[in-house]
């Protein structure tokens, strides 16, 4: 039951971390690309918790470094999907796609894992999806190229919560965050340099030479987003080395109703009624997966 509840919080502020993250994306949107955003996301990071473990030094036994250079791989590129579809879509759309995570979860935690739900955390799941439903509907999804790689965003990042769940009692979670980071910030760089001499026609929407920041602005925002980046990533890693990965993947989709708000907050038309009831549904089934451990 402790453990259960730690979960839930954790991951409820990863959420709001989290959303407070793709705001500043969408702001950043206007002028950088994602593949930009993203190394600066991961290099503030990887400063961060570098500083962390030189402060604190990591006492994890390891032994599986092919298993957290595989959980930094399927972060890297779910993230940099992830970010594309914000600056390409509207934010619920990109948030909501993201979020569909938690299912893909569910399917590879019954494989990989072992893991399974109780009725009460199916049902659980059943109003989350009803409630990304009523959300999703009234803004009008439609399915493309930018929704496709969104939902593909949402299976790498079940992958490698997938892969955390695998690790989490032989390295220290900072050890994890930091496999995300460093290969989110040496991925990059590496694109940037092929990208002077060639990038495949069908990558270039994603893949383009590196152009240093020189406003003030942008600087202020990709340090936000360093910095509420990191911290929504240690927390889900914590959540996810407490609790269930399901009832953690299911908890997640509070950042949906976050990312509304703050959106309502930067100038989108406030919700209807039907995203009313569906932000009810996903913290009421939130609140109902503490207790659902199989």
């Amino acid at each position: 039951m402790l453990g259960i509840d730690k979960g839930v919080f954790f991951i409820f502020l990863s959420t709001l971390f989290s959303a407070i993250t793709g705001v500043a994306t969408k702001i950043l949107g206007d002028d950088m690309t994602a593949l930009e955003i993203v190394f600066f996301r991961n290099f503030f990071g990887l400063i961060l918790i570098l500083i962390t473990l030189k402060h604190t030094p990591s006492t994890a036994i390891g032994g599986k470094p092919h298993l957290l250079l595989l959980r930094g791989v399927f972060g890297f590129i779910a993230v940099l999907l992830f970010f594309y579809t914000i600056t390409s879509i509207p934010l619920g759309e990109a948030i909501t796609l993201n979020k569909t995570s938690p299912l893909f979860i569910a399917i590879l935690a019954f494989f990989v894992l072992n893991e399974k739900l109780s009725k009460k955390g199916i049902f659980a799941l059943l109003l989350g999806f009803l409630g990304v439903a009523l959300i999703t509907k009234p803004l009008g999804l439609s399915i493309g190229l930018d929704h496709f790689l969104g939902l593909l965003g949402g299976f790498l990042a079940a992958a490698a919560y997938t892969t955390i769940r695998r690790i989490k009692d032989i390295y220290d979670s900072r050890d994890i965050v930091l496999s995300f980071m460093v290969v989110g910030a040496v991925a990059p760089i590496l694109l940037f340099i092929s990208a002077y001499f060639y990038v495949p026609q069908s990558l270039e929407f994603i893949i383009s030479p590196f152009t240093m920041p020189t406003s003030y602005k942008v600087w202020g925002l990709l340090f936000v987003v360093g910095i509420t980046a990191t911290i929504s990533q240690w927390l889900l890693t914590v959540a996810f080395t407490n609790t269930n990965a399901g009832i953690v993947g299911i908890v997640s989709y509070t950042s949906i109703p976050f990312a509304i708000f703050f959106g309502t907050l930067l100038g989108d038309e406030i919700p209807d009624i039907f995203v009313f009831i569906g932000i009810g549904l996903i913290v009421f089934s939130g609140l109902m997966v503490k207790n659902a451990k199989a």
